[in-house]
């Protein structure tokens, strides 16, 4: 059994990248700001040792030939009175210690020392004398450590607080997705009409939203043919039912065996028309499962065309209308299924075109080899733009008196727009200046 999905919230996931690019951010700035103060407090340490090792050189060696060790140990004594975060130890090349000043040492002092060689002369003898120089830095040490623990509790602080204020900022800018949920769960099946509101919105949200009424609108087009679409069937089947119930009435009551034939003969033909619907509605539900077409190789689909046109030249003759096919093509398709289409287009137009004209097939290819458009054109009736959004819906006709029914059950061109799905293509139509162009666009490469 598989584990229901785990759905995170966004909310908190915005929360938690916040809260991490924020310390990120704090910690950063911090850091560089402890790195330059230490910088500082280094370069000055080393300049205090520079200026003091300058200090103690001309001690040790401006015009102290004549004088002697103990003068100069009370030399640098006044110096070091005043600064008690220096030391001072001067020893002989043989390792013999001529001054040592460690008062200002304690446990634990942290020091900056410098050594060098000062060659000086005292009395007769020239001695070379190695000076070490020890600044104490517990002070900068401590201040350091200081600036550490507040820069790192800053960083913190400053973390959580705008992980919190985050959290509400964040919920507060997901607030017009609830509202959006709210008017989506106020739908139903009785109210398709309505729209989700854009106008408050973020303007992120307005193309989901577009897209989101875009869908309602096809949805409460679908549905709306859903609720036609019964009573279309009911009406469709419900007048040759009503015929033969009333033939086969009469033939009861007559005894002529002569009437009974011809009776039984109009029952056949209603039921073959009946079969014809539910056939035709059984290959539109193939079509919109999404079966594809049975594809293969035909070198001329003028030829496919002209196999059509030969099989209505009866119905064209009497309609007092010629045909004829233009352009040619190649291409894996279905043919059985174009030359229904064709069927089904040209009986459209034998219907509908003016007596005298010419029903033009055309075969052209606008977009290259890889696509075909095959259309019927003829003259005859403009046909309205309503007319036109509906020409391919089942059970529509262009004539609400429904005429033709007997011979026309309204799913002709519904099943040419069924053919081109198949196919992965698009039915179009065009009425202009009384020539109508019914057809399909689809892919044969």
């Amino acid at each position: 059994m598989s584990r229901p999905p785990r759905h995170r919230s966004l909310r908190q996931r915005l929360s938690w990248w916040l809260a991490l690019q924020s310390l990120a951010g704090l910690g950063l700035v911090c850091l560089v700001v402890y790195v330059v103060t230490e910088a500082n407090f280094h370069e000055r340490q080393e300049e205090t040792l520079s200026q003091k090792e300058a200090v103690i050189r001309h001690l040790l060696t401006d015009g102290r030939e004549h004088k002697s060790p103990l003068d100069l140990a009370h030399e640098l004594d006044d110096f070091l009175i005043g600064h008690g975060d220096l030391s001072l130890q001067v020893s002989r090349s043989d390792g013999v210690q001529v001054y040592a000043h460690t008062r200002n040492r304690n446990a634990g002092t942290v020091l900056r020392e410098r050594s060098f060689q000062v060659g000086q002369a005292l009395g007769p003898d020239s001695r070379l004398l190695q000076v070490t120089l020890s600044l104490d830095i517990q002070t900068d040490s401590l201040l350091l450590y200081r600036l550490r623990l507040t820069l790192l509790l800053a960083a913190l602080a400053g973390a959580a607080t705008i992980t919190v204020g985050g959290f509400f900022l964040v919920k507060l800018g997901l607030a017009p997705v609830g509202q959006l949920a709210d008017q989506a769960r106020s739908l139903s099946a009785r109210n398709l009409h309505h729209r989700l509101d854009s106008a408050e919105q973020p303007l992120e949200l307005v193309p989901l939203i577009g897209q989101f009424n875009a869908l309602l609108a096809r949805i409460e087009a679908a549905y709306t043919q859903m609720e036609g679409f019964n009573a279309d069937v009911a009406h469709e089947l419900c007048t040759p039912l009503a015929t033969l119930t009333t033939s086969n009435e009469l033939a009861l009551r007559c005894a002529d065996s002569e009437d009974t034939a011809e009776v039984l003969a109009s029952n056949l033909e209603e039921l073959q028309r009946l079969t014809g619907i539910v056939n035709d509605m059984l290959f539109l539900s193939q079509a919109d499962r999404g079966v594809e077409a049975r594809r293969t190789t035909v070198d001329r689909l003028a030829a496919l065309a002209s196999g059509v046109l030969d099989y209505h030249e009866a119905a064209l003759a009497e309609a007092h209308l010629s045909a004829e096919v233009q352009g040619d093509a190649a291409g894996l398709v279905d043919g059985a299924l174009l030359r229904r289409a064709l069927s089904n287009l040209l009986g459209n137009a034998t219907r509908y075109a003016t007596p005298g004209s010419v029903i033009v097939v055309r075969i052209a290819q606008p977009e290259g080899p890889s696509r075909v458009r095959l259309e019927v054109t003829n003259q005859g009736p403009a046909l309205d733009p309503d007319s036109l959004s509906h020409f391919f819906d089942r059970f529509f006709r262009a004539d609400p008196s429904r005429t033709l029914g007997q011979v026309n059950h309204g799913l002709g061109l519904a099943i040419v727009a069924g053919i081109a799905r198949m196919h992965g293509g698009q039915p179009f139509a065009v009425s202009e200046s009384g020539v109508t162009t019914v057809g399909i666009d689809i892919p044969v490469a």
